[in-house]
């Protein structure tokens, strides 16, 4: 087993250092599909962190109770559970927020982000840290897709969660929520989150 990452490590790691939409660029189909509104940002990342927790969580504990020849598909299974137990919870408190999110609730079960932190952290870790890195990368995540979907909610539709911000005369630039727009915000913001984090590291 690996040396453990202290927590502020594991923590930092997640929401800056290794943020999986800005820095390592994981899960782009959901990223870029769902982000025309914030409040789908929000679910999405939200049910992201959920899988993540609970799926590094029960990994770690089965790590060495799973065969390493089967090691892949019996972390799809375990993450495909908690994948079912967000799609029901959403079906039965917030069908709205199912229906806007569609496949890609279900499609976390594929989703690299998730797989990526089963196959390299918690597999290798104690449970309490696989806990801790879900949900570092959760917040990492959800931070990331909720800032991109109110960006282009706010370009694209002149409201935020849904709640206008302008008057009738706003003039909405459809373009924020067409895939190119959403490739360009998506560009500036790592563009920026990189610039920031090259800075820290200058003089650090």
């Amino acid at each position: 087993m690996k040396q453990v990452p202290k927590a502020m490590t594991i923590l930092r790691n997640g929401l800056l250092d290794e943020n999986p939409t800005f820095r390592i660029v994981l899960g782009m189909c959901p990223t870029m599909a769902i982000s025309v509104s914030a409040i789908n940002g929000l679910g999405m990342g939200l049910s992201v962190t959920f899988v993540l927790i609970c799926s590094g969580l029960a990994i770690s504990l089965l790590r060495n109770v799973i065969p390493e020849k089967i090691r892949i598909p019996a972390y799809i299974i375990v993450i495909a559970v908690f994948v079912t137990i967000v799609e029901m919870m959403l079906k039965a408190f917030v069908p709205v927020l199912d229906a806007a999110l569609g496949i890609f609730i279900p499609l976390i079960v594929v989703n690299c982000i998730v797989f990526a932190r089963a196959e390299s952290f918690a597999g290798q870790m104690p449970p309490l840290a696989s806990a801790l890195d879900g949900l570092a990368m959760g917040l990492g995540f959800t931070g990331a897709i909720t800032t991109l979907s109110i960006i282009r909610e706010i370009i694209g539709n002149g409201t935020v969660f849904g709640m206008a911000l302008f008057g009738a005369s706003y003039q909405p630039m459809l373009l924020a929520l067409l895939a190119p727009g959403g490739f360009i915000a998506l560009g500036l913001l790592m563009g920026l989150v990189n610039k920031l984090t090259a800075k820290k590291e200058g003089s650090a």
